[in-house]
């Protein structure tokens, strides 16, 4: 399997931005519906690159959701971010409690990379 031992290049200057969800079973569509208006909002700022959120399996997961977004830079992260909490855009929902973080690769491993 091919290894590489640092990030790509071409994303060398992106930062990842991987955002936990703490949410009660019974909220989770209303998570789902508020990160969906949160991803359209912020997918219009400049620096967005890119999103997936993902749901855990298990119903017993501490995080149910998991959020991982590309952006061009922290700056660009912070600017979007104030003016989507300035903009109301993600409902407060009971019992929500979700924790962001930046982050850069340094290191990669996928068996497709060349």
């Amino acid at each position: 399997m091919p290894h590489t031992d640092h990030a790509p290049t071409h994303a060398a200057a992106e930062v990842v931005l991987i955002n936990t969800f703490e949410v009660p079973e019974d909220q989770i569509d209303a998570a789902i519906a508020g990160w969906t208006a949160a991803r359209d909002f912020l997918s219009e700022q400049p620096g967005y690159v890119g999103t997936a959120l993902h749901r855990a399996l298990a119903p017993n997961a501490r995080f149910g959701l998991i959020n991982v977004a590309r952006w061009r830079s922290p700056a660009d992260f912070q600017v979007a971010i104030a003016k989507m909490q300035a903009a109301h855009v993600f409902p407060d929902i009971p019992g929500l409690v979700y924790t962001p973080g930046l982050y850069r690769v340094i290191a990669e491993d996928r068996a497709d990379a060349a």
